[in-house]
């Protein structure tokens, strides 16, 4: 019987996770890690279950664990995001701890410019929550924010497995010279993949990271299509723009590329989530049907339609493969 992937479980899937260390989001200060270290509650990894290994302190586990208290008080450790963000959901993982999970858990969030906030004011982002061992526990946030740091308190001791902090990027368009040539899809600009049809081997998420990828699991890609059709991923702009200039690089993909490739566009700022993917089939075409090579980067330029402002993206692979990374340069656009 067909189970549920990751994605479809998750909530939070069309917003980007904000505490990876890729983007320079480190945990730089918990009061205890006694028997588990703190770095571990970002890990980007999904956390596993050694059942044979231990360590100086006691049973190895794979996330952040105090020692049991003792006294008054509760535990707590702070974590800086490499690029603040404001936060639409999160998830409090307690994998694998089962008789030593906090039975309680809140999370804070301040903008400061010290590494560790040291007089500041937190604000609470979802006041005290009851959490059960083993467990996901996603919690909603409604806060236009763009936080710099996250406090996780747990009462009154115990272990997170991780910590995943979803959310979307802001940033300050106004660094940018007038009719500045920029990559309007970079996560840094605020871009990001909000939909796809299939992510087996590799998360859509990973199309607009910075750099090139680094192996053929860091880019977005779907499994062998069985079936007639074609695999598509829709993604939101970081501002509105006129695009001048696609890459598609197709790095560490070799027997998997896609063979095909069209992209649509549209300003689509006023079209809710559940209807992207029906709306975008109709989208102008932006780039029309090119053919794509293995582990090559394709600059498309003169290919580029003039069809104005857009602010979403809808790229349809034929039939199916993996993309390493998308950028797509452009000029800033009102956004009325």
């Amino acid at each position: 019987m067909p189970t549920m992937s990751d994605a479809e479980k998750n909530p939070f899937h069309q917003w980007v996770r904000l505490e990876q260390p890729r983007l320079d989001t480190r945990v730089v200060y918990a009061n205890d890690e006694f028997f588990a270290a703190k770095e571990r509650l970002i890990e980007p990894q999904d956390p596993v279950f050694i059942a044979d290994k231990y360590d100086d302190h006691g049973k190895w586990m794979d996330g952040w664990e105090s020692r049991r208290k003792r006294g008054p008080g509760h535990d707590y450790c702070i974590v800086k995001l490499g690029i603040p963000g404001v936060i639409r959901g999160l998830d409090i993982d307690t994998s694998h701890f089962t008789g030593n999970y906090p039975p309680e858990a809140s999370i804070d969030a301040c903008v400061s410019d010290e590494p560790v906030p040291d007089d500041v004011d937190w604000q609470s982002l979802t006041g005290k929550l009851s959490l059960h061992g083993d467990s996901h526990h996603y919690i909603a946030v409604d806060n236009e924010t763009a936080f710099s740091h996250i406090r996780l308190n747990i009462y009154p001791d115990g272990g997170v497995a991780r910590l995943r902090i979803y959310g979307e990027v802001r940033p300050d368009f106004t660094r940018f010279e007038a009719n500045t040539l920029i990559d309007l899809l970079a996560l840094e600009n605020g871009g990001r993949a909000v939909l796809c049809n299939d992510e087996h081997f590799g998360s859509m998420h990973n199309l607009n990271l910075a750099g090139r990828g680094i192996n053929m699991g860091d880019g977005w890609e779907t499994a062998r299509r069985r079936r007639p059709g074609n695999d598509w991923v829709i993604l939101s702009l970081g501002h509105r723009g006129i695009v001048e200039e696609i890459e598609i690089d197709t790095a560490h993909f070799k027997g998997n590329y896609p063979d095909r490739v069209i992209l649509q566009a549209a300003s689509a700022a006023d079209i809710g989530f559940d209807s992207l993917n029906e709306a975008s089939k109709t989208w102008p075409v932006l780039l029309p049907e090119q053919k794509l090579s293995a582990d090559q980067q394709h600059v498309f330029s003169n290919e580029v339609q003039a069809i104005g402002a857009v602010t979403h993206l809808r790229m349809s692979i034929f039939p199916d493969g993996g993309i390493s990374r998308l950028r797509v340069h452009g000029r800033l656009a009102s956004e009325s």
